[in-house]
């Protein structure tokens, strides 16, 4: 394994594993919470249903969601040739998400489809009724960036962005999933404690949890709290670079309630994270802390964690998660804020030691990801024979796949 200081010299040749297209899950599993579930403790693998997870967990414990919503972001319009364009939205431009519930005009940044056919200067317009009302909805071209497109969105009337986006857009179902997304995608590809409007790819751990499984948690003493961060398609980005150290990593919004930093530094009892977002994110506010520890006298009220930015902070790392919390909570306080917002970049590999978190329920992911790297920041070697038994036992992948139950060792 390699030393903390090497951890972006990890090869991406060393975390492949052959994935079949028949064994990517096209469809969820119905009910959810029948998922398979893969259960790694101290290097022991055993086989459950995400149903079973009251008895799997110590009691008591927290278990931590994020509950950001995904957003219809494909929408399709058609030129007057019959030439189809697709506008794939990312974020708005400003990282402002109050702006999908205002009216007229949002900059978007956006991913666009068909870009060649779409001559500079020409707006995509779409009418649609809405409201018992018809609303004209039109999109520009403001500029071409290298990874994405800057799209104004204007419409006439009353309706939010949200609204018409709902109205008008399509589930971004996963590059993976090679099928149209259907009507049903709309409930399937939502978590049922989805609350945030902002993500264009959903938070997949959490897509086996039902109102039965979350009832019998909180009965069995497991605490359910709840944080947000939207994820972008930037989770869907290959590792195409030989090394880590050469990918760009993508950042995301996330923001967290002070509350939940005030009961996070008050519990010293297990904290499992459902996904690798919420994961990100709980570590990320850790390292934050850190930065405002050296720093007692900065004001942040913006929060941002870059890519390799807790390597070289590791040597102050000498908090523990409820000082890291207690400090964040009483930084927020200090300056009448009752949310943390932010944005991470954050990318966790072997040889990183968590602060946070206990343990993480997680799907299986693609070869060659940067997901994958996290995971085997949990297991080392272990991942590959994790997943071969994953294999091995006709577990689905992916995002609408089955899922593990990872404890991570001290």
């Amino acid at each position: 394994m390699k030393q903390f200081d090497d951890m972006k010299q990890w090869s991406m040749s060393e975390f492949s594993y052959d994935l079949p297209a028949s064994r990517i899950a096209l469809s969820p599993c119905e009910p959810r919470d029948q998922a398979k579930l893969l259960v790694y403790r101290s290097g022991n693998i055993s086989h459950s249903r995400y149903a079973a997870l009251p008895e799997l967990l110590p009691s008591p414990s927290s278990i931590l969601f994020n509950n950001t919503r995904v957003i219809p972001a494909r929408m399709r319009f058609t030129l007057g040739t019959g030439s189809i364009i697709e506008v794939f939205l990312l974020e708005p431009y400003a990282g402002d998400y109050q702006l999908l519930h205002r009216g007229s005009p949002v900059r978007w940044k956006a991913m666009i489809g068909g870009l060649k056919k779409w001559s500079a200067g020409q707006p995509l317009s779409q009418t649609m009724a809405w409201n018992q009302s018809t609303v004209s909805v039109s999109i520009v071209l403001v500029e071409k960036k290298e990874d994405y497109c800057v799209v104004d969105m204007q419409w006439d009337g009353t309706a939010t962005c949200r609204e018409l986006i709902e109205c008008i857009g399509n589930v971004p179902l996963p590059p993976y999933i090679k099928r149209e997304a259907e009507e049903q995608d709309k409930l399937h590809y939502q978590t049922v404690y989805a609350e945030q409007d902002g993500s264009v790819a959903a938070p997949t751990a959490g897509l086996h949890f039902t109102p039965h499984l979350l009832e019998t948690l909180s009965e069995k003493g497991i605490a359910q709290r709840y944080l947000t961060l939207h994820v972008g398609a930037g989770t869907f980005k290959p590792v195409t670079a030989a090394s880590i150290a050469d990918h760009q990593m993508h950042h995301e919004y996330f923001e967290v309630d002070r509350s939940l930093l005030l009961s996070l530094a008050h519990h010293e009892d297990m904290h499992i994270a459902v996904g690798t977002t919420t994961l990100r994110t709980l570590e990320s506010l850790y390292w934050m802390a850190v930065k405002a520890m050296i720093n007692p006298q900065s004001v942040h009220t913006q929060w941002e964690l870059n890519q390799w930015e807790h390597i070289a902070l590791n040597h102050y790392a000498t908090y523990s998660r409820q000082e890291a919390f207690m400090l964040l909570s009483e930084r927020l306080a200090a300056m009448g804020h009752e949310k943390l917002s932010g944005r991470t970049g954050i990318c966790i590999t072997p040889g990183y030691a968590f602060k946070t978190v206990d343990a993480l329920i997680t799907n299986f992911h693609q070869p060659h990801s940067t997901l994958l790297l996290l995971i085997a920041a949990i297991l080392g070697d272990d991942w590959k024979r994790v997943y071969q038994e994953a294999m091995d036992n006709d577990y689905r992948f992916l995002s609408y796949g089955d899922g593990s139950l990872l404890f991570i060792r001290p």
